[in-house]
């Protein structure tokens, strides 16, 4: 009886992992949710819902901002920004270049992965950066010619613990 019921619960768990991993994925992209991407445009509608019938809320005006995908519906992605504010965007006005918005009031760029090493710049709060490549706790950044590791700590466009390559 017991190995009836171990086999069972087995079963039971096998199935729930399966459907966890299916809520973990974009239905249309079958890509990650939530994911971060960047706005492919230099304006981009954000409207109160995916067509284009929904009204817009507001428009993001500028180029490369990060933006976290939480829903996919058609050709439809549903985004919030670091303010926390969202909406659904058009697909194609997005892009899956990884970017990164300095969150501190100010962030050094360093030339290694170090709270010690030389600064090549300071990144002031709003920058955004290209991301290039993140360890668990830096990422290296590329801004207007400058290039260096910025603590991840101070970027809002990449998760804690998230390696990018």
């Amino acid at each position: 009886m017991k190995s009836v019921i171990v086999a069972m619960l087995a079963l039971i768990m096998s199935v729930s992992a399966g459907w966890a991993d299916k809520v973990t994925r974009g239905p249309v992209t079958d890509l990650p949710l939530p994911r971060f991407v960047s706005v492919r445009a230099a304006k981009a509608n954000v409207r109160r819902g995916p067509s284009l019938t929904h009204r817009i809320d507001w428009v993001y005006q500028r180029k490369g901002l990060p933006v976290l995908i939480t829903a996919e519906h058609g050709h439809w992605r549903r985004v919030v920004d670091r303010d926390g504010l969202g909406g659904w965007v058009h697909y194609v006005l997005l892009s899956g270049k990884r970017t990164a918005q300095v969150e501190s009031e100010a962030a050094s760029m360093r030339v290694q992965p170090d709270a010690d090493a030389r600064k090549v710049a300071i990144l002031e709060q709003g920058v955004v950066a290209q991301i290039d490549e993140c360890t668990r706790v830096w990422c290296w950044l590329e801004k207007n010619g400058y290039e260096g590791w910025v603590a991840k700590d101070r970027l809002w466009g990449v998760r804690p613990g998230e390696i990018v390559e």
